[in-house]
Order: structure tokens, then sequence, then C-alpha cells
């Protein structure tokens, strides 16, 4: 058994089921089932390499992969206190978040991937986002006036997957290109095709003028340079990356419609916050958030320790939504569109709280290795919950989750001989 499941064999198998969630979670609407095909195969060579080895491979890692189950057993804990007529939704809610548990149970059995495999998966997802990004701006310019028209209107360009995970997605295939750049990490004869796919999805990412990505985009711009100032004393390069971060917008909003549109639309939007009434807000994405927002805090009011129940959490936002707008109709409410918001009011202080320390520990654990890769998918993350509830999406969650495992695979302690970068 041990000469049929030889590490270098299951390793493969690994690369190939983390190459079906990369690819999945582009293709989802047409092969659903890829992303959790590829999460059940990673799972099972996982359990193949401890049955046939007889060893876990991570063990005394047990907290850092451990720490993201907690999360699970937040949505897992909701069904103490649901109500009957909920319980559909909470079984569903538990099969959705099943990620949270096998994933990291997954890269807890088996040993970190070798570096190659790593650099690999990392190209990939700049590969299918470059190709799914050429995709979108085929799309755009075959409807160039009906599109730039909807920016207008607190909609965008149709992407695959939705435009909020697939901004999130273009920005960390950016960074991972850029890093991989940097640490010399790719053959000569490619680096010239990588530096043009890195340019082309950042053009990109400002045509699709998705607030998530650009805000994430830019604190990570932002960081690099304070990175090279203070760590690297490269006061040129700090300053040609600051000059890049403030042309940048300038000529984005000269050269997309979208962007300018975009940028018009945010300022009609916040306006509407502050109005008594939600008959215009309701329309406008950030006017929506912020009553969602009210909303959720005022059942948090009512139920600070433990919350209500993620599957509890829908009729009671409604009942909140009757109290503080009245004149709302009911096609209009919405979940809250934050996610330590949204875990406030399902679990209450103490599930916040379980939350941040389940999926902040492992950025912890490395704080002092050098994770780039690791910190900008934590990056995005934290900034992405202050808009949206990224983890309650099947996409969202498969997003936030991998990719810290991948991040997290090139900080793992590893007899790789390869000396080549480990991206981390």
């Amino acid at each position: 058994m041990h000469s049929l499941f030889t590490l270098a064999r299951l390793h493969k198998a690994a690369f190939f089921f983390c190459g079906c969630i990369i690819v999945g979670l582009f293709v989802a609407n047409w092969f659903r089932l890829l992303p959790s095909i590829g999460i059940a195969g990673l799972m099972a060579t996982g359990l193949i390499y401890t049955l046939s080895h007889r060893c876990i491979a991570n063990k005394p890692l047990w907290p850092v992969f451990g720490s993201l189950t907690l999360i699970f057993g937040l949505h897992l804990a909701a069904g103490l206190h649901t109500e009957a007529a909920n319980l559909d939704d909470y079984w569903k809610d538990v099969v959705m978040q099943l990620p949270l548990l096998l994933l990291p149970l997954a890269f807890w059995l088996l040993p970190p991937m070798p570096g190659r495999h790593l650099r690999w998966l990392w190209l990939l997802l700049i590969i299918i986002t470059l190709l799914a990004a050429i995709g979108a701006t085929a799309n755009y310019l075959l409807d160039f006036s009906r599109i730039n028209e909807v920016y207008l209107h607190s909609k965008v360009m149709p992407t695959e997957p939705d435009h909020i995970r697939f901004s999130l997605l273009v920005t960390l295939a950016i960074a991972a290109g850029i890093l991989l750049l940097a640490h010399k990490a790719v053959q000569q004869l490619w680096q010239p095709w990588l530096i043009g796919a890195v340019v082309i999805l950042t053009l990109f990412l400002h045509l699709l003028a998705v607030r998530s990505g650009e805000m994430t985009f830019y604190a990570l711009g932002c960081l690099a340079v304070l990175w090279l100032v203070l760590r690297k004393r490269q006061w040129l390069r700090a300053a040609a990356l600051a000059n890049i971060l403030v042309v940048l917008p300038l000529f984005s909003y000269v050269a997309f419609p979208t962007f300018r549109n975009k940028i018009y639309n945010t300022q009609e939007d916040v306006s509407k916050v502050e109005q008594n009434s939600s008959d215009e807000g309701k329309n406008f994405s950030i006017a929506a958030r912020v009553y969602s927002y009210r909303a959720a805090y005022a059942i948090w009011e009512d139920n600070k320790f433990i919350g209500v129940g993620k599957p509890d959490l829908k009729s009671e936002m409604a009942k909140r939504y009757g109290q503080l707008y009245p004149e709302m109709g009911a096609e209009f409410y919405i979940m809250p569109h934050n996610q330590y918001i949204y875990n406030l009011a399902a679990y209450g202080a103490l599930g916040l709280a379980v939350f941040c320390l389940g999926l902040f520990y492992p950025a912890w654990w490395a704080r002092h290795k050098h994770s780039p890769l690791l910190l900008a998918q934590y990056v995005s993350i934290a900034l992405s919950f202050l808009v949206e509830y990224t983890l309650e999406t099947q996409i969202g969650l498969a997003f936030v989750v991998f990719f810290l495992l991948l991040a997290l695979q090139g900080s793992l302690p590893s007899d790789d001989p390869d000396p080549t970068w480990r991206p981390a």
C-alpha cells in the first residue's frame, strides 16, 4: 500500500484537485460540482496519505489548521437555538460550510506540496483569471453603450464568477504575478508574458471598476510602498510605485467610461445614505448596505451575547426592516453586506470573537515569516468583509479558505530541495 500511494503520486493528486478548485471558481455556473470535486478529492488524498503512511504530516501544527474549523463550529452550533421552521435552512448552511472543515483537515493531513506545484497553481490562477478578464472585456465591447450606462445605476458588466468575487480574484492574481516576478520564480523566457498578464489584469481591474477589488488593490499597493521604504530602503522603487498608484486612477478616469461612471454613481449613492426616507436609497448599493447594517445592529442590541443564529437571521432582518424602514418593500430587504456585522447579528459578540480568532490565528502564527501572498490574501479578505458577507456564498467561501491554505503552504516546514521561492 505504501509503494502504491507514494508521496510523489499523492502530491500529483493534490495538485490536480487544487487545480479543479481554482478552475471551478470560474466555471461554477456551468460545472457547479467542480469545486466540490476538488475539495472532496483533496480530503480523500489526505486520508489516503494518513492511512498508507500511518502519520499526520502537520500534526504539531493542529492549532493553525484547527483554528479555521472553529468557524464551521459556529455554524454547527447555531442549530442549538434555531427555530423549527428554519431547520431546513440550517442543514443547507452546514453542508455549504463544509469546506471550512474539509479543506483545513486535508491540508493538515498532507505534507506541504513541492515548490514547483505551488508556483504552477498560482500561475494557473493568473492564466484562468486572464482568460476570464479577456472574455468579460469582449462581452463589454459588444455592448459598450448599455454597459457604460448601467454603471450609473449601481450595476456592472457581467463576469464569471460574480463581479465582487471576480474583482478579488483579479487583485490576488495581480499580487501573485508581481511576487513571482520579484522572487524570480518564473523562467526568464516566460517573464515578459507574466509582466504582460499583470499589466492587462491591472488595467482590466480599473475597467471592471468594482469597489472591493479597487480598495484591495490600492491597500496592497500602499503596503508595498511602505515595505519598500521602511524595510528595504529602496526609495526610488517606492517613489515609482507611489507615482503609479496616483497616475493609474487618473488615467482610468479619462480612459474608461465604466470607471468614470462608477465614481459618479458612488457620489450619488453616498448622498442617499443620510436621507430620512429609503425611497431612493434602496436602489443604490452603498445606501442599501447601510440600511442592512442598521437592521443587523438592531438585532444585535436585543441578542448581544450569542445572536439569533444564522438560520433565523433572514426572518429577524425582515422584522427590523419593517420597523426601521416601513416604506421599503420586502423585495429590497438584503442581508447585512458586512461579514463582521453579519456574524455579530447571527452569533453575537461571543461568536464574532470566535470567528476572528479562528480566521486570523494563522496570520498570527506566520507573523515572523516571509509570507507576502498570505498577507495579500488576508488584506483582501479583511477588506472584502467590510462590504460583503463573503463566506455566505459557495464561491466566496472557497476563495477565502482555499487561497488562505494555499498561501500557507509556502510557510510550512518542508524538505523540498528546490531553491526557488516557495510561494507563501
